[in-house]
């Protein structure tokens, strides 16, 4: 008796799990070998299909290499999103909040983010594309850390605090590339929270004022 055969996966599904590993292949790519070493051929065999698979769903490494820190983006401010929620009701604190921006801008995702900015800086029609999906990560990643430290952008001076403490923990990303800046960065960041924790402070204070006065 012959065995029965095994159900074969749909193709739809082949290709979503084929343009996965090319994403993430791309993302790994970046962030060891740096832009002039991730061509599409490199991204294919570490991602382990053909070139011309790889060429079915990206036609050039522009497109590749955009389409993979988009998708690292997206994934990573997922997994923000779901540790925020899995605290519930629980607030997190200020120096957590500070400490898992941190870890964000300190993962292979920003090292490939940033060879892929370096490459737009003078690259007119790559900069096109990178522009836009810097914007909206920046935007999604701004708001997803007002929502964390509960801060009130109706404050004066709050949301440049806020945006602040993004280009701070960006800056700290830049820092660790060449050396492990890890030690440094937890005391600036332990004190930057501190900082910050103040001036939420005194934002709330300011709006519950402002509320009563009205009333």
């Amino acid at each position: 008796m012959t065995p029965q055969a095994l159900p074969r996966e749909p193709r739809q599904d082949r290709s979503r799990a084929t343009r996965r590993r090319l994403l993430e292949a791309a993302i790994d790519c970046l962030a060891s070998v740096g832009w002039a070493g991730t061509t599409v051929t490199v991204v294919a065999e570490r991602a382990g299909v053909s070139r011309g698979a790889a060429q079915h769903h990206f036609r050039t490494r522009e497109e590749l290499v955009t389409a993979a820190v988009e998708y690292g983006s997206d994934v990573r401010m997922r997994q923000m999103r779901a540790r925020l929620d899995a605290l519930a009701d629980a607030r997190p604190s200020t120096l957590e909040v500070v400490t898992m921006l941190g870890e964000l801008y300190t993962s292979p995702l920003f090292r490939a983010a940033l060879q892929l900015w370096v490459a737009a800086s003078s690259d007119d029609q790559l900069k096109a594309q990178v522009l836009p999906l810097e914007v909206r990560v920046g935007r999604e990643a701004h708001r997803l850390t007002v929502e964390a430290l509960n801060a009130d952008e109706s404050v004066p001076g709050v949301r440049e605090t806020v945006q602040a403490t993004l280009d701070l923990v960006r800056g700290l990303g830049l820092a660790d590339l060449l050396t492990d800046d890890s030690a440094r960065r937890t005391r600036l960041l332990t004190q930057w929270a501190r900082t910050l924790d103040a001036v939420l402070t005194e934002a709330s204070q300011a709006s519950r004022k402002e509320d009563s006065e009205s009333v």
